[in-house]
């Protein structure tokens, strides 16, 4: 994977494109060299099951679109633990603290809808969809 250009989707910045929301046009532009952690993949699963929706034909189409679902690993883990004492007082999830953490990994910008992220210092760029 070439870092250049690669960014990681938070599970907001996908369930837009899912959703035809605001910033879709962003994500859409990305998509083929986006990545997205598996625990953000499994929230926006968790999103199209509970909307009946068939995940399966869906992360085929964004896989054959080029976006990259990345394994949550232990060092993942770990950074986003050690992410939990200065996010914490934003609110920010596990799921949130997981896209970020493998931005951290790649060293690459993490892509959300989620405004609070903007205002934190996790060392990690982030961009807005919208």
């Amino acid at each position: 994977m070439s870092n250049g250009s690669v960014v990681v989707l938070d599970a907001s910045a996908l369930l837009a494109l899912l959703h035809g929301e605001a910033g879709t046009d962003v994500v859409e532009q990305v998509l083929p060299t986006a990545i997205i952690s598996s625990v953000n993949w499994s929230e926006v699963a968790q999103k199209m099951l509970q909307h009946n929706r068939p995940v399966a034909a869906f992360r085929a189409d964004l896989v054959e679109l080029g976006l990259e679902i990345v394994p949550f690993e232990i060092e993942d883990a770990e950074t986003a633990a050690e992410m939990y004492e200065r996010t914490s007082s934003s609110g920010l999830s596990l799921g949130d603290r997981a896209c970020l953490s493998l931005a951290w990994r790649f060293g690459v910008p993490a892509l959300t809808g989620d405004r609070r992220w903007v205002d934190i210092s996790t060392g990690v760029e982030v961009r807005l969809i919208g």
